[in-house]
């Protein structure tokens, strides 16, 4: 049996749980969102108020493990292993690469290095129409001018490439449209010149030789023929 503070105390109960049911059970339009710290920081803050943003969940996140990290010593040294940084021939290559988007440093060597044994090899052979595809004018005239005196006293010449030990930048420059790369040439090949009889009369046809040749390669920008061609040659150190 129930005494008479039991009912007061049931009675109560059931009161504040009505009243808590009325005010918890409405919503006025005034009720604030579930917090969500990753969109808050869209919110208007008062002025002066220090806000760290937080990252997106998702983009933000991804575009921070797909940043690679910087390589800032690829642009500053675009030269590097072919040209000492802030040296005249650096210089020129920044030159010419800025006339010329184009232009590929590497692919320029191993063009020049297939022309080198290439001219090498028609001259040895006399072979006029590759020279003149390969020299400027003024050279062409010249090898032709030593194959036709060659020619003349009846002597032959034979060359053999063993290997280019180098091939190096030494010089380059931008003379208004004309570009202008000297490359320096470390060789080993046989070479031998034979007088008509046979007879070997210069150089050694069972021997090795170090070659070492400085030529100068030029290309016009303003023209429509890409190809470059060798302008200058000396015998090198």
């Amino acid at each position: 049996m129930f005494d008479i503070y039991t009912i007061i105390f049931l009675a109560l109960a059931v009161f504040i749980f009505l009243r808590l049911r009325s005010v918890l059970g409405q919503r006025t339009g005034r009720e604030r969102p579930p917090y969500d710290p990753y969109t808050a920081r869209d919110a208007v803050r008062p002025a002066g108020e220090k806000v760290v943003a937080l990252p997106n969940r998702t983009t933000d996140a991804v575009k921070d493990a797909s940043k690679k990290p910087a390589e800032p010593a690829a642009a500053a040294e675009p030269w590097k292993g072919i040209a000492e940084t802030g040296s005249a021939t650096a210089t020129g290559l920044d030159a010419i690469a800025a006339a010329d988007p184009s232009f590929d440093v590497k692919h320029f060597i191993a063009g020049a290095r297939a022309a080198y044994e290439m001219t090498v090899t028609a001259f040895a052979e006399g072979d006029r129409r590759t020279l003149r595809n390969l020299l400027s004018r003024d050279v062409a005239e010249g090898f032709e001018a030593a194959i036709t005196e060659r020619e003349r006293r009846e002597e032959t010449v034979e060359s053999k490439f063993v290997s280019i030990d180098a091939a190096d930048i030494t010089a380059a420059e931008l003379r208004a449209q004309t570009v202008q790369i000297t490359m320096r040439f470390v060789s080993q090949l046989v070479s031998a010149t034979r007088n008509k009889s046979g007879n070997v009369i210069e150089g050694n046809a069972e021997k090795v030789t170090d070659v070492t040749d400085v030529w100068t390669f030029a290309r016009d920008l303003s023209s429509r023929d890409p190809n470059w061609k060798l302008v200058a040659t000396e015998a090198g150190q």
